[in-house]
């Protein structure tokens, strides 16, 4: 299918977001079998500006899975692994002297680029995960005291593995709130696991993936995003649900401002994707621990003893009991 054009779709006509959507998680259910929603979560991410943070334990596609979106859109993608010895520098660029102008050039690094992939990013030093920060919220990057900016189609896709600890170093909070959703892909059921040998027997499909759509079209779903209306009930449920995560007994710090501001930004490109100029508060819940289980810190003590074990399963549960528990708006608010 032909990628339709900017001046096509300047009305704002979320038909077109849909099937961007649609045409993208077909191409890579090419590569990534039975994964569809957590596809579609993460252009929901690209679409609204936001960063996503794929946590998972090896073998279950997180670094094919960012490799076939890169694919699927014509646009320059770069590729980190990060390591302990990996220095800011390796990621920003440096400035060198060139004698044959006798003069000091900036060489950049691979965070110039629009689609990054950040591979295992919690094996470099809390220095250079640094390095992502001016970058992935003010899309700019600055070496040497000047400031040299991104492009305006900006994503980064990081992966982590959680199990590992030796060698690793926990992303800091503040790192965590600029990415816009955390999700994993988990292990297929065991007729997707069928399927897929029965597909990687034959070929492997990502050396014949072709790309759907490019950097425009992308940047023009933004825009139709962007427009999609919220209703004051549903900045009120937001408000609500993200206050109550301050609330609660076994949390030490809940979300953000920014937290509620990405909920509003993903409520939208969600409800786009599905072909609507209006949020629902379906569109809340489905979002809600993607978008706020890695923005809570956890008490050491006080966890439900129902509860999971692990932090990230336990701030799971949280956002499902407050879910539970905040209430939804039910009145007729389309007219």
């Amino acid at each position: 299918m032909e990628s339709k054009t900017m001046s096509q779709h300047a009305t704002g006509d979320s038909t077109f977001v849909q099937e961007l959507t649609e045409r993208i998680v077909s191409n890579i259910s090419n590569v990534i079998l039975g994964k569809e929603d957590q596809i579609r979560l993460i252009i929901t991410a690209l679409l609204c500006d936001a960063h996503v943070l794929i946590e998972d334990i090896p073998g279950t596609g997180k670094t094919r899975l960012a490799r076939s979106l890169s694919q699927s859109i014509r646009a320059d993608f770069k590729r980190i692994q990060f390591t302990i010895d990996l220095l800011p520098s390796d990621l920003t660029g440096i400035h060198f002297f060139d004698r044959k102008d006798s003069e000091f050039v900036f060489r950049p690094g691979p965070l110039f680029t629009n689609i990054l992939l950040a591979d295992e990013i919690n094996r470099a030093t809390a220095r250079t995960q640094s390095s992502l920060l001016e970058c992935m919220e003010e899309k700019q990057i600055t070496v040497d005291g000047k400031r040299f900016p991104l492009s305006a189609l900006y994503f980064v896709i990081a992966t982590q593995n959680p199990i590992e600890t030796i060698g690793t170093f926990p992303l800091p909070e503040a790192q965590l709130d600029r990415f816009g959703l955390r999700l994993s892909l988990g292990y297929p059921d065991r007729d997707t696991s069928r399927q897929i040998m029965d597909v990687y027997s034959k070929a492997d499909p990502f050396d014949t993936l072709q790309s759907v759509c490019d950097s425009d079209d992308i940047l023009t779903a933004r825009r139709i995003c962007s427009d999609v209306k919220i209703h004051p009930l549903i900045t009120e449920y937001i408000l609500d649900i993200v206050e109550a995560t301050r609330r609660h007994s076994a949390v030490a710090l809940g979300a953000s401002p920014r937290a509620a501001i990405t909920m509003m930004s993903m409520a939208k490109a969600f409800a786009a994707t599905h072909g609507r100029n209006f949020i629902l508060p379906d569109d809340i819940k489905a979002l809600a621990k993607p978008v706020f289980s890695h923005r809570l810190l956890l008490k050491t003590t006080g966890y439900a003893s129902e509860g999971p074990s692990d932090s990230s399963g336990m701030s799971e549960y949280i956002v499902e009991q407050i879910i539970g528990q905040v209430p939804c708006p039910t009145e007729s608010f389309f007219a």
